[in-house]
């Protein structure tokens, strides 16, 4: 029994250290960390703003008014749509709102969408946005500001999830990655970006496959290049938050369907080429994080093996269950920690759903809305 306590309390111990103690150590070495300050452009790059967007008829239109009406020079500013195989008006209505470039593409996928878009772009920045997410109106000069710096080579924007009232609790998961985000930005560099708001120099742009994404792919694998990525939070863009969190659970899943893509294909589980403090980072909030539904299953049956051998197996088997069953009540008891629970058992069971579909189904290509977002 004692290989059976071993294990158990390893897979814990990784569980509480990447959820818990990650953030503690990281705030710490935050606070030990001494940067000297961002150097200020003197001129602002052009920058193309990249909309991939697929049967978007209904918000295209106010995202390409939205891209227009920024704060930014407008001779310096290219608005391109990259409508993938669009079978609705998405296309038309994005020349209509003026966009400066709106190409028609067979589908090919968001990722693939993107990257046609940047072989026609004239920017020395390449921002991107989702057709849903509304940029408030000096958002994107504060996204291009990090790039005085000529180490930048990526930039993520502060996406705000606006709670349309229903069950879902991505919103407080959000606020705790943000909090992560700022931090990773001030030791090493961040992670992890969002689709709502991000930029790259155009020098360091990457052609990905279709199964990978830029909010995950890129921060790495350009850090593994010599570029940093940081976050930019007073970059502030807007977007309706699924309403159920068995929506997130769909969204998620089909996020997680290129994770295998990502972590192997892209490179994430090498350490060739990451520094010693941003491999720190990607393994404590990246690896071990989509390793836990492993070590949730493995913690189960090991404490299932060792509920004989004392009182304290009995307690910790007593506290997984009862996270599992406040987990199934929240569907009739809408109480806020039951539903905190439902949400965490469900966004952790999507990383090994996604999985799964990709062992079934094959590499991601084109992508679905998330349902009530638009």
């Amino acid at each position: 029994m004692v290989v059976v306590e071993v294990v158990f309390w390893v897979a814990v111990g990784l569980l509480l250290y990447t959820h818990l103690a990650y953030p503690l150590v990281l705030a710490g070495l935050a606070r030990l960390t001494r940067r000297p300050p961002a150097p200020r452009a003197t001129e602002l790059p052009s920058v193309s703003l990249i909309v991939a967007a697929h049967d978007e008829e209904d918000v295209i239109e106010a995202k390409v008014r939205d891209a227009l009406a920024l704060d930014y020079p407008r001779e310096l500013l290219e608005v391109i749509v990259a409508s993938d195989g669009s079978v609705d008006r998405t296309a038309e209505l994005a020349r209509e709102a003026g966009a400066d470039r709106v190409l028609e593409l067979s589908r090919v996928g968001k990722i693939q969408a993107q990257n046609a878009a940047v072989e026609r772009a004239g920017g020395e920045v390449l921002a991107f946005s989702d057709a849903n997410a509304r940029w408030l109106p000096a958002a994107l000069d504060e996204l291009v500001a990090p790039f005085a710096d000529p180490r930048v080579g990526y930039v993520c924007g502060q996406a705000r999830f606006l709670d349309q009232g229903g069950s879902n609790q991505e919103g407080v998961y959000w606020r705790y990655e943000l909090a992560l985000r700022e931090l990773e930005s001030r030791v090493a560099g961040v992670t992890a970006g969002n689709g709502a708001i991000y930029a790259v120099r155009r020098l360091a742009y990457l052609p990905l496959g279709p199964a990978s994404s830029h909010d995950l792919s890129f921060p790495f694998m350009l850090s593994k290049r010599g570029w940093r990525a940081v976050y930019a939070p007073a970059a502030i863009a807007e977007e309706k938050m699924v309403a159920t969190i068995e929506g997130e659970f769909a969204r998620k899943r089909r996020m997680m369907r290129g994770l295998y893509d990502e972590v192997v294909g892209d490179g994430m589980l090498s350490p060739r080429g990451y520094g010693l403090a941003y491999g720190f980072e990607i393994a404590s909030h990246r690896l071990l994080r989509y390793a836990s539904p492993l070590l949730h299953l493995v913690a189960l049956l090991a404490n299932v093996a060792l509920v004989g051998e004392s009182a304290v197996y009995v307690a910790t088997l007593a506290l997984q269950l009862a996270l599992l069953a406040a987990a199934a009540l929240a569907g009739v008891i809408p109480l806020r920690p039951f539903r905190l629970a439902r949400y965490y058992v469900l966004t952790t069971a999507s990383i090994a759903a996604g999985l799964w579909d990709r062992a079934r189904l094959g590499t991601p290509g084109a992508w679905d809305k998330a349902e009530g977002t638009r």
